[in-house]
């Protein structure tokens, strides 16, 4: 009867274990799966804050898994979307410097360069009436060393394509800072200075739409430096590639800002 109702005991006591639910342990790989996945969740509302953390977090306990490195891109993503310039760029920094040859270095220079790109041009809206060239360049300077290295060591990236189409407008961006400086020069007799810097526009960005400007700058300001065959060179190459002009003599110059093509 004893061994009876010691059986009976222990029967009851390992049905109750078997009732309890047990703890998720927070380091399996269900836990990060989860961790992960709520993750995601956040980023995907737009709660950018509270995605960072929980990538951080993420990206911490994967760290050398795949998993690691997706998170590591996301987490670099959820920064930048979030306001934080400086973050976002050290993230990816870090993940070129540690994953070089990951099937997403491509991506990584593509967000960085993104992370410039939209942090100096202010992706048009945010700065309605301001021409982009007068702003600092340093960011757009970075922004196209990026997009040059992505489309340098990933000729076939889907990221290419669009990143030829931002060093372009780049290019053109700091061609126009040129004209834009030389024109402040001109404005205030600086005729030397306003050369300079013209020059500087139509060597370092010859097929820029700011060349046109640049020409017309040289060719004023070598005229009040009374050097007129220097002048009247400037105004040949301008209207021999310009025929329409508004910056010729006798026409009306458009007030349009360059950058405004769509």
């Amino acid at each position: 009867m004893v061994s009876v109702r010691r059986w009976a005991l222990c029967a009851l006591v390992g049905l109750a274990a078997c009732g309890s639910a047990p703890k998720d342990d927070p380091n399996s790989q269900a836990s990060l799966d989860k961790l992960y996945a709520e993750a995601k969740d956040e980023l995907r509302s737009g709660s950018y804050e509270k995605a960072t953390k929980l990538l951080e977090r993420v990206e911490g306990r994967a760290a050398g898994t795949l998993m690691g490195q997706q998170a590591m891109l996301e987490l670099a993503w959820a920064q930048h979307k979030g306001g934080e310039k400086a973050q976002a760029l050290a993230t990816l920094d870090r993940f070129l410097k540690l994953y070089p040859s990951s099937a997403g270095a491509d991506y990584a220079l593509y967000l960085k360069g993104l992370v410039n790109f939209n942090e100096d041009l202010g992706f048009l809206g945010r700065f309605a009436g301001q021409d982009f060239a007068e702003r600092d360049q340093q960011a757009s300077r970075d922004a196209l060393q990026t997009f040059r290295e992505l489309v340098e060591k990933h000729p076939q990236s889907r990221y290419a394509e669009d990143s030829r189409l931002r060093i372009a407008f780049i290019l053109n961006t700091l061609a126009q800072h040129e004209v834009h400086v030389a024109r402040y020069y001109l404005t205030r007799g600086a005729n030397v200075a306003a050369v300079n810097r013209a020059q500087t526009a139509l060597t370092d960005y010859p097929n820029a739409p700011a060349a046109e400007e640049a020409l017309a700058i040289m060719a004023q300001a070598y005229e009040r430096l009374q050097l007129k065959g220097l002048s009247e060179d400037a105004l040949r190459v301008l209207r021999k590639n310009f025929p329409n002009s508004s910056h010729l003599p006798g026409q009306v110059v458009a007030t349009k800002p360059w950058w405004k093509f769509w």
